[in-house]
């Protein structure tokens, strides 16, 4: 199987699964992954999500392979029907995602930036090498690098096609924190279960707010914080951590 998904502790766990060729993209594995997300968003029991890759890539891109066999899908089809989809369901899934990334180039990289919360071990890099190809970046590629690393940083990665250490990525807020080799499995794990433990109802409308604060003026910014709160405050959640903030316990948040 290209993918594997299950379950645990409240978590769904996604790992690409074709190391021998560091889990580059294929039909099977895309379409895998569309319902896997799918699935984390119908499911009231999952209250976080985790994405990695088996070996020693997070994932390589889109297999070349695939795009240049005659029977294969042609270059358009691969972005509007297996990468296009994937950045939509991340960025709309109710589900934080705490992704767990060893190194990346071309599409996987940017399916990476798209993830809430992006940690990196120590040895892993990052590369945009589309231009190396003669391609453009796809998977918003172009539209979430400049906004973590500005204009500037971004479009020189983009043409040049530069590899950039995974300290270097946390430096310029291009991820969020790198670990060693040897915590990186613990200390990712770790993420994700606190964020499974955590209002999730709250940081999904927070995740809603930031999605629209892309495009909105702050007066409309206002206005749907206005509306998001009032509905957070209606939860369980809101209501449990005001009664354990009271009585001096650690709340127990259900995600409603």
């Amino acid at each position: 199987m290209s993918l594997l998904f299950e379950i645990k502790e409240n978590i769904g766990l996604i790992t690409l699964n074709r190391p021998d060729k560091f889990n580059s993209v294929i039909r099977e594995l895309a379409l895998a992954f569309q319902d896997s997300l799918d699935e984390c968003n119908n499911n009231d029991e999952v209250r976080a999500i985790y994405i990695t890759g088996n070996g020693r890539a997070f994932c390589a891109g889109q297999d070349l392979s695939e795009v240049v066999d005659p029977n294969g899908p042609e270059l358009g089809e691969i972005v509007s029907q297996h990468f296009n989809p994937i950045i939509t369901r991340i960025r709309s899934v109710k589900s934080l995602g705490s992704c767990g990334e060893w190194s990346g180039s071309r599409a996987g990289a940017n399916i990476a930036l798209a993830f809430d919360i992006v940690v990196a071990a120590e040895s892993a890099s990052f590369i945009q090498a589309f231009s190396k190809i003669g391609l453009i970046p796809d998977s918003a590629g172009t539209y979430f690098l400049p906004r973590l690393i500005g204009m500037q940083k971004a479009s020189a990665l983009i043409m040049l096609g530069d590899k950039v250490t995974a300290a270097e990525a946390e430096r310029m807020n291009m991820i969020y924190k790198v670990f060693t080799d040897e915590e990186f499995v613990a200390a990712s794990w770790a993420i994700a279960k606190q964020l499974a433990s955590m209002p999730t109802l709250a940081l999904a409308l927070s995740k809603q707010a930031l999605n629209e604060s892309y495009h909105n003026p702050l007066h409309q910014q206002l206005l749907l914080e206005d509306t998001l709160q009032r509905k957070a405050g209606e939860s369980y959640d809101y209501n449990e951590g005001v009664q354990a903030f009271l009585e001096k316990r650690k709340p127990e948040f259900k995600g409603r």
